[in-house]
């Protein structure tokens, strides 16, 4: 997709904090960070989810790639979350498929918090 942000950070048409890269995916620091680390890991090619017919190989470069970058950041012994919102209640807002590397300080125990806005 043209004008998709992640899509065009991929292609090196926007600038990013590139932490690591290969032929499938982008790892890239987050413009609005969660935490003291908010890296973010992308597919080179647009998939808009998970449900999104990916093959293997890109979503174990995904996975592989969140260790990888917590040893760049320096969160690996200390601990990272790794997270992916998949879709409209999840919350994603990029509707490009990436994978959220969040560490640097110590994290709430809950993962989920459900609004009541519906």
């Amino acid at each position: 997709m043209s004008d998709c942000i992640f899509c065009m950070v991929a292609r090196g048409e926007i600038p990013a904090r590139v932490i690591f890269e290969d032929d499938l995916i982008v790892a890239f620091d987050d413009i609005a960070p969660q935490g003291p680390v908010h890296t973010l890991i992308v597919p080179r090619e647009h998939y808009e989810n998970l449900g999104d017919d990916v093959p293997t190989e890109v979503l174990c470069a995904l996975m592989a790639a969140a260790p990888r970058v917590a040893e760049a950041k320096g969160v690996a012994e200390s601990g990272y979350r790794v997270i992916v919102n998949n879709g409209r209640d999840a919350m994603q807002t990029v509707h490009h498929l990436h994978v959220h590397v969040i560490g640097g300080r110590a994290m709430a125990h809950g993962m989920v918090h459900f609004s009541d806005d519906r």
